[in-house]
């Protein structure tokens, strides 16, 4: 690396692996391209996606062998900006899930990607709970919204309700006007109760399945792998209704037996939006919608927040704070 280059601080990895794999280092500053923006990071949010991509699975097939730099969710400050950028000016406070599921890098001092990928910062957020949002939020947002269609009226099913994306997703259920039923130990009950859940399951004493009928859309968060979540999920449908699989998609065998017993399913998979980003910021800043943040660590500590991520036990989410000066309001 040349001593002209200029560099930051990353948290890189060079082999798949346990939490150990992830190490700081210097790497080299990126710089905008056209379009693009450079965004001084302050803090930057923790997802399952990311200890997934971590230990070979997630998106480990798409940002290909090792080094690389995990994260994507973004809350910083433009530093600069590339040729055609309209929408954005340096000093901007800005969030954003930039590139996913191509490599973003968040988990560092800089990222660089097309400004419109990025959203100006509510006012009364801070760093460290805006870096929380993009991705959990987005999530619950093309889900419910594009993938599913929530009418005012509809039953909808939320499996794992109180995690990052479902805290989200049962706020943003009721703003569409639905009738929100969560499943999450009993601990989390009355604060999703707040957040608007309408009746709530806790899945450690009670098959859900036995509980709820006559639903029109699932949210499953969980995945078919742990105990078969998608396909109990099948029995809480009523005709027509569907089943919205976020972490390990759809089997073909899965897709068959729904459509036989006349419902519908859906992968689905995040995507950069900054239209929708924008709405969430809005719902943000009018209160209409709340993030949990969970655990805040210095960048350094990354292996420690996902640890505790992965023991699956964080009520919201965990965030990764880059530069001590973030406010963490």
């Amino acid at each position: 690396m040349s001593t002209d280059t200029p560099v930051m601080r990353a948290v890189v990895q060079d082999a798949v692996g346990g939490p150990e794999v992830l190490r700081l280092a210097e790497v080299p500053r990126p710089e905008p391209l056209p379009t693009e923006v450079l965004v001084r990071v302050r803090s930057a949010g923790v997802n399952p996606v990311d200890w997934k991509t971590r230990s070979g699975g997630g998106m480990a097939g798409v940002l290909g062998e090792p080094p690389f730099v995990l994260g994507w969710d973004v809350s910083g400050v433009v530093e600069a900006v590339g040729f055609g950028v309209h929408t954005l000016e340096v000093g901007d406070e800005v969030f954003g899930m930039p590139w996913f599921p191509r490599a973003a890098s968040a988990y560092a001092e800089y990222v660089t990607a097309p400004a419109r990928q990025f959203v100006r910062k509510p006012a009364g957020l801070g760093h460290d709970e805006a870096a929380a949002v993009p991705l959990a939020a987005l999530t619950a947002w093309q889900a419910l919204v594009d993938a599913a269609r929530v009418r005012p009226g509809d039953r909808v099913l939320i499996h794992a309700a109180a995690g990052g994306v479902g805290h989200f997703a049962v706020q943003i259920a009721k703003h569409l006007g639905a009738t929100v039923i969560g499943t999450a130990s009993a601990a989390k009950h009355a604060w999703l109760r707040d957040l608007g859940a309408d009746e709530l399951i806790d899945y450690t004493t009670c098959r859900f399945e036995e509980q709820v009928a006559d639903v029109d859309v699932v949210l499953d968060l969980v995945g078919e792998g742990h105990d078969a979540t998608s396909s109990r999920s099948l029995a809480t449908l009523r005709p027509g209704g569907l089943l919205v699989a976020v972490p390990s998609g759809v089997a073909p065998e899965l897709a068959e037996r729904a459509r036989t017993m006349g419902l519908r399913t859906s992968a689905y998979l995040v995507e950069p939006d900054g239209a929708a980003l924008g709405r969430i910021a809005a719902l943000l800043e009018k209160g209409e919608l709340r993030v949990e943040v969970s655990d805040v660590t210095p960048l350094e500590r990354a292996a420690e927040a996902h640890r505790r991520g992965e023991e699956g036990r964080t009520r919201g989410k965990v965030v990764l704070r880059v530069s001590e000066d973030a406010d963490g309001a």
